[in-house]
């Protein structure tokens, strides 16, 4: 027995005897795991290392199979429950599936920025505030380089060459990928960089990029805290997160004639399936220009 089969034993003893599921609620629940560990098997993903990206694309590529909302929504939360479980019993220490998008009536992608919403959000930090050259250049370096939060609050100062316009950030299984600093975000960044300079930094956080107002390592949830109140003073009536900035990044990128290729080693996507996602997005930006605009839609 490997070790994802027994991980997956003891998930069901888990479903049976902690939550006291039903025969019938356990097998459902089984049967949308086997859905997710064929689908990773196929895509040469260890389930049990599953990214954010490996989920979204897997939970995509299921409710396009399906439009029936319950199934839509039992698959997610089948897929939430499994790794909430690897997260309680220290399997993994942290649970990649906390932000996977509940199921809508519409296709199912992911919600991206205009250009002007991204530049009204860049725009609502208020930059009097001793943390405002931070947020802003956190912005900017999310939809500059379309980092994933993780990359971003794990960057450290080491791996930023900003002489030669580009940093080295660890994704998925620590592999590293380089990835362009935007001019913009370079700007934001040295401004930041001269406030740090202020900060008594905690013993072990001298070479993280981004730091608290304590000058420790900061968090994911802080940065979805400042994400979530900057959309709410810019007038930004979207559900977001910080991944939001990492789709539109991707998204305009597409939008504006870059290869999918190159948007997939940016995003270090292992599968080019994953960065496909984005390319539904524009197709359906492009229906909507044909519903608006061609005369043939007119009343």
């Amino acid at each position: 027995m490997n070790a994802n089969d027994t991980t997956r034993k003891r998930y069901r003893s888990y479903l049976r005897m902690e939550r006291g599921m039903s025969q019938n609620s356990v097998e459902a629940y089984e049967q949308d795991l086997d859905k997710l560990f064929s689908y990773c098997h196929e895509h040469g993903v260890n389930p049990l290392e599953a990214t954010f990206d490996d989920l979204q694309a897997f939970v995509y590529e299921q409710f396009n199979k399906t439009s029936n909302s319950r199934t839509q929504a039992r698959i997610l939360s089948g897929v939430r429950s499994f790794y909430r479980f690897l997260l309680y019993k220290n399997e993994r220490d942290d649970d990649p599936s906390e932000l996977l998008e509940s199921p809508r009536k519409e296709l199912h992608l992911p919600q991206v920025l205009s250009l002007e919403e991204v530049n009204r959000l860049a725009e609502a930090v208020d930059l009097s505030t001793a943390e405002g050259h931070r947020n802003r250049a956190i912005i900017e370096m999310l939809y500059g380089s379309g980092l994933r939060v993780s990359e971003l609050v794990g960057l450290l100062l080491s791996d930023i060459y900003r002489e030669e316009g580009y940093m080295i950030v660890r994704g998925k299984g620590s592999k590293q990928r380089l990835v362009p600093i935007s001019p913009v975000a370079d700007k934001w960044f040295m401004y930041w960089l001269e406030d740090r300079s202020h900060l008594k930094i905690k013993p072990g956080a001298a070479d993280i990029a981004f730091l608290n107002r304590y000058g420790g390592q900061l968090t994911r949830a802080m940065v979805f805290t400042i994400i979530k109140r900057l959309a709410e003073k810019a007038g930004i009536h979207k559900v977001i997160s910080p991944h939001t900035l990492r789709h539109s990044f991707a998204t305009h990128l597409l939008q504006n004639g870059a290869d999918l290729r190159i948007i997939q080693q940016l995003l270090g996507h292992e599968q080019i399936t994953t960065t496909e996602i984005y390319t539904h997005l524009d197709i359906q930006d492009l229906r909507q220009v044909i519903m608006q605009y061609h005369p043939a839609n007119r009343d």
